[in-house]
């Protein structure tokens, strides 16, 4: 019915204003030198050759011999020039600007503060003035400039910046584009002598370029997940939205409330989520003087830890779990954490079970139970100080096979993945802009395996590179080209760039996969810069899949990213890829309209994009803290973890193993895969195919598995808590039970019967999406 209401003269004006107003595009940066000066010259480059108006006014190129390139023939108009202690500084000619009245300008520095008497005292007002004359601006930025990370950067690198701009000014623009860099690169710029001056900044040792890294990688990511859940609120959607998480802890005003409170600001935390407190209270009765004591503080730690706060209203406690769930709903909490009950079996079934309800309505968000192991070990919160492994083997004699492995190290060659998140962002297009770099230095480099898809930008960019000609196979009589690994080894140069690492070769090649062929070629001292989209990596499979409705069959086990010595994002919004699709610049125009509303859709490519942003931005706190620095933006994980999942045979089992694997590196701990059989062991059939599968799954990702017996299916859950104890577990990660009321009548639950076993140790109960709720997000995006 809204469509057809008239609309008022306020509203008809507001639209109209829209239509005569510019358009607004940020090129956001970790740090100065990253290349947003760089990559938005290139755009207007390549709007002038698309026949549009583009000027430059106050853009600094610094003398940098690739960004200078990039100035070529675009019109510059005069910026106004000016000196405070020494420093020259440069001010946008509005009255030229005005006057000259092009379609789009380029000008650098959003944060810039213009000399006194100026028309605006910030160069954001200049902007805000420009596009109300309907005249569009491409500008930068570094992310240490935005209010909300100027202070969080200043604590962690020490950096200062000399101007800011307000943190919502994100918010005014039509497009923002992370330029991510790796500390390496910049460090290389640095020492080539392209970023001069910069050399004793706090920001440009390699730590804070890490730091502030991460920190410009969490910000477009969050950026994105507002731009996901406002899209979906536009299709009447609901439920989770995007890849952040959002953490519900359901706590009571009693002495372990702030426990749960603490767990689930570690979990935000380490999942870089949102935490949200909730408690039930009867506001008839007036609380006690204990449980007023204990009402402020958790309100106090709520609010400490930067969580929210809010009493729901309790009317009965049968009542409690869906009260918690449709809260849930509501707010998109993706993880619910609360205490393992302390009602006895007869009390459950005298009053009910509010755990085992709950899990019964929130079957599409996890559900976390917290251990109260205060009493006999301590809170175990804090971060644990752990000696390095230097520190432990100083003093131990090598073996020989671990001599001849640290030589491998070292003959070993450096390994660079240009990762994006869809085909078509340009992860290609760099890795031979790299190469040519690298060529134009003296250094040996060749194509081993490139996939250009004809398009034009990309096959420009092969220049001087030489290919090294691909290995012909023969198979079911059609001849296929794939790397040859041989070859390259052979013609031994010292970089070769490798396309499209997650491939599948062609049978009878020399390895199943492709990633295999690198880790050969790197193995023989040669240097390999590949690429990758993000929906490839095998943990992630099961998030993919949720998100498009598309279950990606060609993946790379993670440890293959954490192998690499750099990886770098190729960060391009959304409907910027889609435009490249609908130019043919990505597929044949034949298949354009298939992917754009399959694969392609906007919802896709948004969802898509922060889930590469946020693993980008984990994987680069990882390497920071692999470095032993003493903050983390993740803060500390908990000593002594050990992470023990239970599978059955059933396909949910490898969404668990995924899981498992995650919830296990995020926590730096050991784990395993743990599958009951029932009676004696059988030979060959289904259920031993479906095992070797879930045990290559969990050896690919670096865990254990474990085959362990039970006489009957009322055993599982004591074989299975039993052996939990034997390895020291203090995590369980399982799966929603999905049991017919026939088979819970007959053999009972498992995952009921391991949970009152398991009262001592975190349980982690993973979502069972439903077919209605992966319907409803495939067709939301």
């Amino acid at each position: 019915m809204e469509g057809f209401k008239r609309k008022t003269p306020e509203e008809m004006l507001q639209s109209i204003s829209k239509l005569h107003r510019g358009t607004l595009k940020i090129y956001i940066g970790p740090v100065s030198g990253s290349g947003k000066t760089y990559h938005m010259l290139r755009e207007g480059q390549a709007l002038r050759q698309q026949g549009v108006d583009v000027v430059l006014c106050a853009v600094s190129t610094l003398r940098r011999p690739e960004t200078v390139e990039q100035v070529g023939e675009l019109e510059r108009v005069p910026s106004i020039h000016w000196f405070r202690d020494g420093t020259e500084y440069k001010d946008l000619n509005l009255d030229a600007l005005a006057e000259r009245n092009p379609e789009v300008v380029l000008a650098d520095g959003l944060a810039h503060r213009n000399r006194e008497g100026a028309r605006f005292p910030t160069r954001l007002e200049d902007i805000r003035f420009l596009l109300d004359k309907g005249i569009s601006v491409i500008t930068t930025v570094n992310v240490y400039e935005l209010d909300g990370y100027t202070e969080l950067a200043h604590k962690l690198t020490g950096i200062e910046a000399k101007c800011t701009v307000p943190a919502d000014t994100l918010e005014l623009a039509d497009e923002v584009r992370l330029i991510d860099v790796t500390p390496e690169t910049i460090l290389n710029r640095l020492a080539e002598g392209h970023l001069q001056g910069s050399a004793d900044l706090p920001a440009f040792k390699r730590g804070n370029l890490g730091v502030l890294r991460e920190l410009a990688l969490r910000l477009v990511a969050e950026d994105v997940g507002e731009s996901l859940r406002s899209y979906r609120e536009e299709l009447g959607l609901s439920g989770p939205a995007g890849t952040g998480e959002r953490i519900l802890v359901s706590a009571q005003y009693h002495w372990n409330g702030s426990i749960y409170v603490r767990r689930g600001q570690q979990i935000a935390k380490r999942l870089n989520g949102e935490l949200i407190v909730v408690t039930f209270r009867n506001k008839k009765q007036a609380l006690s003087k204990e449980a007023a004591a204990y009402r402020r503080s958790i309100v106090k730690l709520a609010e400490k830890v930067g969580g929210s706060f809010e009493e729901l209203p309790f009317r009965n406690r049968r009542l409690i779990p869906r009260t918690i769930v449709e809260y849930a709903l509501k707010h998109g909490i993706t993880r619910i954490v609360m205490g393992h009950t302390k009602h006895t079996r007869w009390q459950e079934l005298r009053q009910g079970s509010i755990v085992d309800r709950l899990l019964k309505l929130a079957r599409n968000m996890d559900v976390f139970l917290v251990a109260d192991r205060a009493e006999h070990e301590g809170e175990r919160l804090l971060p644990a100080k752990f000696a390095s492994a230097e520190e432990r083997q100083r003093y131990r004699r090598l073996s020989e096979k671990e001599v001849d492995k640290r030589i491998g190290e070292i003959r070993r060659g450096t390994f660079k993945v240009y990762i994006g998140s869809a085909p078509g962002v340009g992860k290609t297009y760099m890795m031979l802009r790299d190469g040519n770099d690298l060529l134009r230095k003296g250094i040996d480099v060749r194509i081993g395996l490139l996939e250009t898809h004809e398009r034009p930008e990309t096959i420009a960019q092969i220049g001087g590179l030489a290919l090294i000609p691909r290995q012909r196979i023969v198979y079911q009589g059609v001849s296929l080209e794939e790397l040859d690994t041989d070859a390259v080894i052979q013609a031994c140069p010292e970089v070769v760039l490798v396309d499209e690492l997650a491939h599948t070769n062609v049978p009878g090649s020399r390895n199943k996969k492709r990633y295999e062929d690198v880790l050969a070629i790197l193995d023989a001292g040669i240097s390999v810069i590949s690429t990758v989209n993000v929906q490839h990596l095998e943990s992630l499979n099961d998030a993919v899949e949720q998100i498009t409705g598309i279950r990606v069959r060609e993946t790379v086990p993670d440890s293959i990213l954490r192998l690499a010595d750099e990886v770098q994002l190729i960060d391009v919004a959304p409907e910027a890829l889609r435009n490249r699709m609908r130019e043919g610049k990505i597929y044949a125009m034949g298949k354009v309209e298939q992917a754009l509303s399959n694969f392609f859709k906007t919802g896709n490519l948004i969802a898509l994009r922060e889930l590469a942003l946020r693993e980008i931005a984990d994987d680069v706190d990882e390497r920071l803290e692999s470095l032993e620095r003493n903050s983390s933006l993740r803060g500390p994980y908990r000593k002594r973890e050990s992470i023990f999942v239970c599978v059955n045979d059933t396909p949910r089992a490898q969404r668990l193993i995924r899981r498992g694997f995650r919830t296990a590196y995020r926590l730096k701990a050991p784990w395993s895969v743990n599958y009951v059989r029932i009676g004696q062991a059988r030979g060959g059939g289904e259920p031993d195919r479906n095992l070797e599968a879930l045990e290559r799954l969990t050896v690919r990702l670096g865990g254990k598995f474990d085959v362990h017996r039970a006489e009957s299916h009322r055993e599982i859950a004591n074989v299975l808590s039993a052996k939990a104890d034997q390895a020291e577990a203090t995590q369980l990660v399982l799966g929603q039970s999905s049991v017919s009321w026939r088979e819970l009548f007959l053999h009972g639950s498992v995952v009921k019967n391991l949970i009152g076993l398991s009262r001592h140790r975190d349980i982690l109960i993973v979502a069972d999406y439903a077919a209605k709720e992966g319907e409803e997000r495939r067709n939301g995006r």
